[in-house]
């Protein structure tokens, strides 16, 4: 049986690799939040105006 050497481990990755995959992913599950609330905003507007209601634009507010 061979013995291995320390440090050989072809099962491991590097921090480079790691760190890469971790900003895909945050930028997925980002990207995925963003189009929850659009794709909600979306819905709740369009009930909105298939109950026939006129005022269903999001009010604006301006503070001076």
């Amino acid at each position: 049986m061979p013995e291995q050497k320390p440090g050989t481990n072809k099962d491991t990755y590097s921090p480079r690799a790691v760190l890469l995959a971790l900003a895909v992913i945050l930028l997925l599950v980002l990207g995925g939040l963003y189009l929850f609330y659009a794709l909600s905003d979306a819905s709740q507007r369009q009930d909105c105006m298939m109950q026939g209601r006129t005022n269903c634009a999001p009010v604006e507010s301006t503070t001076p």
